[in-house]
């Protein structure tokens, strides 16, 4: 792909405090990290240093190789003054922001601002938006700061987000938030591997599954047969080898090339956030990881999650919940007693963990769960398929014959490639339900998808029959925990967006791959072979669905504009800048197509991205 391509709190630390912007918090940026010393907060916490001119913040970034120690072993990532995580870059809602980065490597780099909006000029993609910054100069990224929340920020040049490129950004609000809390921590999630990422690239393009070491068996085949009967064993194993892969491939990447990271330490380093007893704790959890999915729970503590992607939502009380790559999410939590708490964040194939603590006291800790066993597979769901599918011989998995739309309810004019649809006409007059709108009873309808991939060829090796909604599935692995996962259909926004047009226009694309050839795409298309961009009409409403046609997990983010996901909550949609996609799942959300220029559109596990799952969004 081309180059888009004292550590306790002080006795004073309260509320008021910290809701006046008097208090830093930030992630902890470990041991022996370069930085100077006015950077380093009483928490121990590395925070930007900004200075103030009228109504702009300026901050200025440093990106170099620093050599380290990290899980024991020396590395030399890629850092941001000195650290990774980068500092913890602190914006102000309705000011302006300076940020002007350096480039000390020696090659160019660039810096995304992940889910803020901005100037198209400011978003920072080589080769989209700006020419990257080269070696030895300093580019400086300004805008205004329009929202709040949670967000992040990384590099948007090779594979450099893999080496240690990324850091956390939060922007407080201009009015008080619909929630209280006493302390602030972010809790940032990566994974980190000492092999050369485009040597971990090629070993993906070298073999299917190259990083599982738990595939399936022989034995495993006959416990099938066992269980199902030789005529839907047979049919199993032949749909699996026509996908040409493992249902045990659940990360591309595992534990036994990562190490996992919370702010940048392994869990031996013991990364601890302090509270006094009946403090509420507000922990923001990012998602930095190249690859990884985690399973985040801290056991004997109730979460309680206010905010996704950075958008305030109706508390949700959960017990664990799974974040992809790019998302964030913000829990309250209430830690009682004179007793540490384990923060325990598991990979979803189960191949490895990071723990932390929350604690009164520095030097405690808390019990550490065991792993727990891996999933054993990817069931008819993932296939986009249920049981009564199975058992009826060569199962074709190819459906471009099988689904086409309905006709007779739905009127269209569908443009041959994009998958684009005029619903002017389309009736949408279905049954009345509760306070849901129109397009949340369209989203649960049972509505067959509009088109396969426009590349049925090597691009993608399977298309889902039946892809269905799964915002109320808590993902694999997660199915019978015995207690409360978070699912997309428990995300409510707390008031309707300013744009309640209808959609009059729909975009389908499919998420397609190989993975036996380690390729990814839309429409069974890499980006090195589309003719053109995606386009939004400027101002228009437009509804995106994404259907995924893989059985990976996919956390698909748009820059530059905001994504209504369609659950359950009408007009009530969460707000998201990533939409995690089950294998199987067809899912949808509105658009406001209210910023002119070109956009990245991709899915945000690195290595998909640099092997093709990239496409461009043009508003004109």
């Amino acid at each position: 792909m081309n180059e888009y391509s004292d550590s306790k709190y002080p006795a004073s630390f309260t509320r008021r405090r910290f809701l006046q912007g008097t208090a830093a918090m930030a992630v902890l940026a470990g041991l022996g990290r370069l930085a100077p010393a006015y950077a380093w907060q009483q928490t121990g916490n590395l925070v930007a240093q900004k200075t103030v001119s009228g109504n702009t913040d300026i901050f200025d970034l440093t990106i170099d190789h620093t050599p380290m120690d990290i899980g024991g072993r020396s590395a030399n990532p890629i850092t941001i003054n000195g650290s990774i995580p980068g500092p913890l870059i602190r914006m102000q809602e309705g000011r302006e922001v300076m940020l002007r980065v350096t480039n000390n490597l020696s090659e160019s780099t660039s810096i995304h601002w992940h889910g803020i909006l901005l100037p198209e000029n400011m978003d920072g993609v080589p080769g989209v938006s700006f020419p990257g910054i080269k070696p030895g100069e300093t580019f400086v990224y300004r805008y205004p700061v329009r929202q709040s929340g949670t967000y992040w920020y990384h590099s948007h040049s090779g594979l450099q987000e893999q080496l240690g490129h990324y850091g956390p950004l939060i922007v407080d609000p201009a009015q008080p938030e619909p929630f209280e809390y006493d302390r602030d921590y972010v809790v940032m999630l990566s994974d980190w591997t000492y092999d050369d990422p485009y040597h971990v690239l090629a070993n993906l393009k070298k073999a299917e599954g190259y990083y599982n070491y738990q595939k399936r068996t022989t034995g495993d085949f006959f416990d099938d047969v066992s269980s199902m009967g030789w005529g839907p064993a047979m049919d199993k194993w032949k749909m699996w080898g026509q996908m040409r892969m493992s249902p045990r491939d659940i990360l591309d990447v595992t534990g036994s090339v990562y190490t996992y990271l919370i702010n940048g330490l392994p869990s031996g380093s013991n990364w601890t956030g302090l509270f006094r007893r009946g403090e509420k704790i507000r922990l923001r959890f990012i998602n930095g990881s190249a690859m990884s999915f985690f399973d985040v729970r801290i056991p004997g503590l109730k979460m309680t999650v206010v905010a996704a992607d950075g958008q305030n939502v109706e508390p949700v009380p959960i017990d664990e919940f799974r974040i992809g790559v790019a998302e964030t999410y913000d829990v309250i939590v209430e830690p009682d007693g004179d007793r540490a708490y384990t923060i325990f964040a598991e990979a979803m194939d189960r191949s490895g963990y990071v723990s932390a603590t929350l604690a009164p006291r520095e030097g405690m800790t808390a019990p550490v769960p065991e792993l727990r066993p891996q999933p054993v597979e990817r069931g008819m769901k993932s296939m986009g398929m249920d049981h009564d599918m199975m058992g009826h011989g060569d199962m074709n998995m190819d459906m471009s014959s099988q689904n086409t739309m309905d006709q007779d309810s739905m009127q269209m004019d569908m443009s041959s490639n994009s998958g684009e649809m005029d619903h002017s006409q389309m009736d949408m007059s279905m049954e009345q339900g509760g306070s849901m709108d129109s397009a949340s009873k369209w989203v649960l309808q049972d509505r067959k998808i509009s088109h396969g991939p426009d590349n049925h060829g090597a691009g993608a090796a399977m298309v889902s029959p039946n892809p269905m909604n799964r915002m109320d599935d808590p993902g694999i692995g997660l199915e019978n925990v015995g207690h409360k996962v978070l699912v997309y259909n428990d995300l409510r926004g707390l008031h309707p967006w300013p744009d309640q047009r209808e959609p009059q226009r729909e975009i389908e694309l499919h998420l397609t791959g190989n993975m036996e050839r380690y390729m990814w795409s839309f429409d069974g298309e890499k980006f090195s072979e589309v003719d053109g961009p995606i386009r939004f009409h400027h101002g228009e409403r437009l509804r995106l669905i994404l259907v995924n046609d893989t059985m990976m997990d996919h956390p698909i983010h748009l820059h530059g504009m905001w994504m209504e996901l369609e659950n359950k909550h009408g007009n009530y949609r969460p707000r998201k800048h990533t939409l995690s996609v089950k294998p199987g799942e067809m899912l949808s959300a509105q658009i406001t197509a209210d910023a002119p220029g070109d956009w990245a559109f991709h899915c945000h596990l690195l290595y998909h991205m640099k092997a093709g799952m990239f496409r461009v969004v043009s508003v004109a």
